[in-house]
């Protein structure tokens, strides 16, 4: 059996200038890393002639299939129809948080998934390859308005600034911190669900065709990445990094109406009275994880003004897409451990984060 697991996303500063649609015109950048949280993808061989169907597909349903075009997942049935895999294999998808919830799912399912048939014709590529592909085949070939930064880093993994050129000339340059430093700025990270689960690609397509119309806003967020890596990487406290996280969602709320809603702006504000410098909602808008960024001592105030809200720990910098070892089912997962100290247990979510077409 081939099992690939890889992570899901935080994105902080940049988001919206890694569309093509910008980037190739103006370039654009982001800030971001790869969270303790993942998307398992698993591949095994079985003997088709013993059973009455040739593939089986299990993520939220479960498929049992004599033919490619049967295959009702979009994502499953294009990545397998470009390597020709067309027999005797079982997939499976499962993932520890849920999809369209701003965190890069489909991404991330995709690169695992392209990483785990690489390894099953046993072929080994690149993890800016493996993002180049996945890019591709989310754009190109399965028709998502999706941006870039996902991809990438689900395949590289990390904290990082990634620069766009070009949909094939991507350059990641990594956050130099020390793990103190890495483990006090995570001290100030507090993420919770909304509650809300929405389709990415929908709010992409109209904040796609806003381009035009928000490049002052779209460069403005373009130079917070700068202005967030010299805070980030600094010796000083981490306030600027807050405020700006409060500038830069205020402003992603002007690129569409529909990125904010009543529901999550009470919210943040509420995130606010409780003591937070700033924060954002993960991904294109509308629903999702909702991130604050807050001195600890204020922890306790903001966990108390929204306790009915469902809290996730987070981890940044984790490896990028890979195979699973025997020393990753030994290891007790990180999450676990986290939750655990939290005494709140995160249920783990298999839902299919791509729609199917």
């Amino acid at each position: 059996m081939i099992v690939t697991k890889t992570p899901f996303r935080l994105s902080f500063f940049g988001g919206g200038t890694d569309y093509p649609e910008y980037f190739k015109r103006h370039g654009g950048s982001v800030l971001t890393a790869s969270l303790d949280h993942w998307a398992f993808i698993s591949i095994s061989r079985f003997y088709s002639k013993l059973f009455d169907y040739k593939l089986r597909i299990g993520y939220r349903q479960l498929e049992c299939v004599t033919s490619l075009d049967e295959i009702r997942h979009s994502g499953f049935r294009e990545c397998l129809r470009r390597y020709s895999v067309d027999r005797d294999v079982e997939l499976n998808y499962t993932a520890n948080l849920p999809a369209f919830s701003g965190v890069g799912s489909s991404s991330s399912f995709l690169v695992g998934l392209l990483n785990a048939l690489h390894a099953l014709q046993g072929r080994s590529v690149s993890a800016l390859d493996l993002a180049y592909e996945a890019i591709e085949m989310e754009r190109g070939v399965l028709n998502e308005n999706v941006g870039c930064q996902d991809q990438a880093q689900a395949a590289v993994g990390g904290f990082n600034v990634l620069d766009f050129r070009s949909v094939t000339e991507i350059r990641v340059h990594p956050v130099a911190l020390s793990p103190e430093r890495l483990a006090a700025f995570q001290s100030h990270l507090l993420m919770f669900f909304t509650g809300i689960r929405r389709r990415a690609s929908d709010l992409a397509g109209r904040q796609i065709d806003r381009i035009p119309f928000n490049l002052d806003t779209l460069r403005r967020m373009r130079d917070m990445v700068d202005e967030a890596h010299s805070s980030l990487t600094g010796t000083g406290g981490f306030a600027k990094f807050g405020e700006l996280l409060n500038e830069s969602w205020r402003l992603k709320q002007t690129l569409d109406s529909r990125v904010s809603n009543s529901t999550i702006g009470d919210l943040y504000e509420t995130g606010l009275r409780a003591g937070a410098l700033g924060g954002k909602l993960l991904g294109a808008g509308g629903g999702g994880f909702l991130v604050f960024f807050v001195p600890p001592e204020k922890h306790a105030a903001l966990r108390q003004s929204l306790s009915h809200l469902e809290e996730v720990p987070v981890r940044l910098g984790v490896p990028g897409s890979h195979r699973l070892t025997t020393a990753d089912w030994e290891r007790p997962h990180a999450f676990e451990l986290a939750a655990s100290s939290n005494s709140r247990k995160i249920a783990a979510a298999s839902s299919s984060p791509l729609t199917v077409k």
